[in-house]
């Protein structure tokens, strides 16, 4: 054979053979051999919250779904945005997942005037878990049964009490900073690094007050431990029906919910994500799941992937607007 004719054959032979192994690479091949090792779950609350407590439920579940394990990892801390930022610098191959919720993918970024992150652009959403109230809670030591009281005994004694929340910036926070707005009262916010930090405070009644999830805060009402004033939401929890909503209690036009998600870095492969997406809504979906998230107070969503895209596009601007009005500020 010529030798220009044997040079060339080689070189088509290896030109062919890269592009194998190139097409091997391709996001659908690989999404066809994933996962095949653990996968990291970042938390971006302590232990104990409802966004911890969702992703524990959902690992578990998921991890037999898979194959694979699903590892929890607590990232904790200033409203859910260490943890976001975390995952957002993550690698883009499927073995990083994450919570993320209402502060860290919408209040944070009117909140903190740099945030490490763009709520919307960072990430590739996966689902929107659910919906939930957050729920004004106070030791029973305060002297207050109802929220009329409890405004009188604020009014009556400007600035002794002081409120706790998950986080400067979660939508606990911004429920307290709503109610001194429209209550026209004072108080301090103390801010925690996530519901399972702060609710111990609370149920020690070194901390007064507070606003917190209802999934979290449900099994202290339940057991009489704290006292229910009154839910964020424009109507009643059916997990609490008895706890009015502060715009029944005398706070009219007062509406606030709280949400709860999960997404991946920017540039996961949308295979990854759709089977992720799959998998997830099917778990949320089951007769146990439904009965666990409505017993923790919890509206299950099961959303796709493109609808929680539009619920961040949305609620940025608007809980922007609630964050200027309140004068709330982490900076």
């Amino acid at each position: 054979m010529h030798p220009t004719r044997r040079t060339l054959i080689r070189s088509v032979s290896h030109t062919l053979a890269a592009a194998a192994v190139l097409a091997a690479c391709a996001p659908g091949a690989w999404a066809q051999a994933w996962p095949n090792k653990p996968i990291r779950y970042i938390v971006p609350f302590a232990p104990g919250g409802t966004t911890d407590i969702i992703a524990r439920a959902v690992g578990e579940k998921l991890s037999l779904a898979l194959g694979q394990t699903v590892v929890i990892d607590n990232k904790a801390g200033q409203g859910g945005s260490i943890g976001a930022a975390e995952l957002a610098r993550a690698a883009p191959d499927g073995y990083t997942i994450g919570g993320g919720t209402i502060s860290s993918h919408a209040i944070n970024a009117t909140l903190y005037a740099k945030l490490p992150y763009d709520p919307a652009k960072d990430f590739e959403p996966i689902t929107l878990y659910a919906s939930q109230p957050n729920v004004l809670l106070v030791h029973p030591s305060v002297p207050a049964r109802d929220v009329k009281e409890f405004i009188a005994l604020l009014k009556a004694e400007p600035g002794k009490y002081s409120f706790g929340s998950a986080g400067s910036g979660t939508s606990q926070h911004i429920s307290g900073e709503l109610f001194k707005t429209m209550a026209g009262v004072q108080m301090q916010h103390i801010p925690y690094r996530g519901s399972g930090q702060m609710l111990p405070e609370l149920l020690g009644g070194t901390l007064p007050t507070a606003f917190d999830n209802v999934a979290s805060a449900i099994p202290h009402m339940k057991a009489g431990k704290l006292r229910a004033l009154a839910v964020t939401t424009a109507t009643r929890s059916a997990a609490a029906p008895d706890v009015p909503t502060l715009a029944e209690s005398g706070l009219g036009g007062y509406e606030l919910s709280s949400w709860q998600a999960v997404f991946a870095p920017a540039g996961t492969p949308k295979p990854i994500v759709e089977r992720l997406n799959s998998e997830i809504v099917k778990i949320l979906r089951s007769p146990e799941m439904l009965k666990r998230f409505a017993e923790l107070g919890l509206d299950t969503v099961a959303s796709s992937p493109a609808e929680l895209a539009a619920v961040i596009k949305t609620d940025v601007p608007r809980l922007g607007k609630v964050v200027k009005d309140s004068g709330a500020s982490a900076n």
